[in-house]
């Protein structure tokens, strides 16, 4: 088994930046990090910021990078990495999968991407390392979560069906003023982007697909009313994966109340326009702040009859706020996004599988378990 890895993260946003801290900080044996980027300074920067933050003696190397076409230097990087995660805007992800299939690199992402998910899959059904996908906070941990709790409930009560499993993150500010009743805590494309595709889900034991934005409740968790809508990504593969075995099943992000009503009202503004995902985004990066200080709530929930028809229901409530790592503190968004990813590139790491490792496929208990994941979100008893 090797000592020692190096460890390549693409991308100098904020993600990138926590990700390249906590493997600065945490790992049980500090790896050789490089910080790619377009932009050379950024890459730069984020490299600084790491060595900064941590107390641990590490080589942290940024470089200049083009997603679509690599340079001899580059190229040179990539072939001496043993691990390539990716930070991208998921719209590059097919073109990062593809360096770390040519490179032999274990890969993990974040993009709540459907189609550029599909495209990954294809082109690494035959790769020589891992590419473990959509492995983010929501899709990510939320569905390993979620299928953990399909898994335990259905061993417990001695069946094979349920029927409700329902997944549902907010990223959100502490405080929420009118009239949009939000503040960005990530990418405002993101959100945009999330609000307008459409969504997969099962209805009646079947894979389909349902507008986003269509079935919205309220919610009460830990005490505290939220409004939940559908939203699309954060499912990931469990519509496939448990399609006949769960009768309900659907991905919802959770908002302060006020916050979906100011959505439709701008999204009704746009109803003519020929990108309203562009038009959506312009709308809330000009009304809505960006805010430092917040908070990720979770919540995952399954809901079925046991062996003896007894109507049962198991739940599972996280609230995370930021979070000192090293000399710096991290946002929640940054270390519930961030850990894992790392955790599964540890995973590949280790058992080196082949192709693509979807989120079904983890093993959930080991995976919500580990040393990474465990330091942010706590751990997941072996039975709810």
């Amino acid at each position: 088994m090797k000592t020692h890895y190096n460890i390549i993260i693409a991308g100098a946003g904020g993600i990138a930046e926590a990700a390249g801290l906590i493997l600065a900080e945490w790992s049980a044996v500090t790896p050789t990090i490089y910080i790619g980027d377009q932009l050379l300074e950024k890459a730069q920067s984020v490299a600084q910021w790491i060595l900064d933050g941590t107390t641990k003696s590490c080589e942290v190397i940024p470089f200049q990078m083009d997603a679509t076409a690599l340079n001899t230097e580059t190229d040179a990087i990539f072939k001496k990495g043993d691990a390539l995660l990716d930070c991208l805007p998921g719209s590059l992800a097919p073109h990062m999968a593809l360096i770390a299939k040519n490179h032999e690199l274990q890969y993990a992402n974040l993009t709540e991407y459907v189609a550029e998910t599909n495209r990954i899959i294809e082109l690494a059904k035959d790769a020589d390392t891992g590419f473990v996908l959509q492995t983010g906070l929501a899709p990510g941990y939320i569905d390993v979560l979620a299928h953990y709790l399909f898994q335990n409930f259905c061993d417990q009560y001695g069946v094979k069906q349920v029927d409700r499993l329902e997944l549902k993150v907010g990223a959100l500010t502490n405080h929420a003023i009118a009239p949009h009743y939000y503040g960005f805590t990530w990418s405002p494309v993101g959100v945009a982007t999330e609000y307008i595709k459409n969504c997969i889900v099962i209805r009646n034991y079947k894979k389909t697909t349902v507008p986003a934005l269509s079935e919205r409740a309220s919610i009460i968790i830990n005490g505290i009313h939220y409004e939940e809508d559908l939203t699309s990504g954060g499912a990931a593969d469990l519509p496939d994966a448990l399609s006949g075995l769960v009768k309900h099943l659907d991905y919802k992000t959770l908002r302060h109340p006020g916050h979906y009503n100011w959505v439709e009202q701008q999204l009704e503004k746009l109803k003519h326009s020929d990108n309203p995902i562009s038009g959506l985004q312009k709308v809330m990066q000009t009304d809505i702040p960006h805010i430092e200080d917040d908070q990720i709530v979770i919540y995952a929930a399954v809901e079925g009859k046991d062996a003896s028809g007894k109507l049962r229901r198991q739940e599972i409530a996280k609230r995370i706020y930021p979070q000192q790592v090293g000399k710096h503190k991290l946002r929640a968004i940054q270390t519930t996004t961030a850990t894992p990813l790392l955790q599964a590139i540890s995973w590949l790491l280790e058992t080196k599988p082949k192709g693509v490792i979807l989120q079904s496929q983890l093993e959930a208990n080991a995976f919500l378990n580990g040393d990474f994941i465990t330091r942010v979100y706590g751990p997941i008893k072996s039975s709810v």
